[in-house]
């Protein structure tokens, strides 16, 4: 589904990713980890077409990544979340989901002016997609609450519920467990195994909680300092003694 192949990108004289090459099979969940500063929302940024690398491919099914720009990540079938919450404040729970079938909807300024005929029954489309995705993720309670007034995991929650809204085939999803206590993340998991089964979403993820990535990943990835470190099943790579000098220093 998606293949990366000796990704190079350097800010200043410093490598950010120094020939990360990996692929992401469909159907299976794939783990990134790390410590803090390996590279990993920066590989996550050159999907999305944030950065450019200066050498490497991207290749997401015949598409090649590099040859396209930012916004026409999701219409591609990529979704993502990201490492600090980025949802519309000021709006409420549904209207952020709206926004997520923004890439599914097909648009006409003067027809939405009038707001009739195939613009009313692709509203009317968009809105059985949300109530779906609100279903599946337990947020029904929550669809007429305004962002700003939500505690920190329901926001987390809205915007997965965001990103599954756009109808991806692969789903970037950049520390889904942050910031979140024990219960929360026991129920994080308990949707992305929905997500991956019920819809048939691949993803791909960036997490330092273990606990989620043992639950969820069919395979992990460790990336140190820009570079690919070990790969295999979750207690492959912990035990990989490179990867946990990495975490734990030589000493230790």
């Amino acid at each position: 589904m998606l293949t990366i192949s000796d990704i190079v990108l350097s800010f200043g004289g410093n490598k950010a990713l120094d020939g990360v090459s990996f692929s992401v099979a469909p159907g299976e969940t794939l783990a990134l980890i790390g410590p803090n500063g390996a590279g990993k929302s920066t590989v996550f940024n050159v999907i999305s077409r944030y950065y450019r690398p200066s050498t490497g491919s991207v290749r997401y099914g015949e598409h090649d990544l590099l040859q396209r720009q930012a916004h026409e990540i999701a219409s591609l079938g990529i979704a993502r979340t990201f490492q600090n919450i980025e949802l519309f404040e000021n709006a409420t729970v549904l209207q952020n989901l709206l926004v997520g079938r923004h890439a599914r909807t097909p648009s006409n300024w003067g027809r939405e002016f009038l707001f009739a005929g195939a613009t009313r029954a692709n509203e009317l489309i968009a809105r059985r997609k949300v109530e779906e995705v609100l279903d599946l993720l337990d947020l029904q309670h929550l669809r007429n609450e305004v962002v700003r007034d939500l505690a920190y995991g329901a926001r987390k929650n809205v915007e997965l519920a965001r990103a599954v809204c756009a109808e991806p085939q692969l789903l970037l999803l950049d520390e889904p467990a942050s910031g979140l206590n024990p219960e929360e993340v026991a129920d994080m998991a308990f949707w992305l195994k929905d997500i991956r089964e019920e819809l048939g979403i691949t993803i791909l993820m960036v997490e330092h909680n273990m606990n989620l990535v043992a639950r969820l990943a069919t395979r992990c990835i460790a990336l140190v300092s820009g570079r690919v470190l070990a790969q295999g099943s979750v207690a492959e790579v912990q035990s990989n003694r490179e990867v946990q000098r990495a975490y734990l220093g030589t000493a230790a």
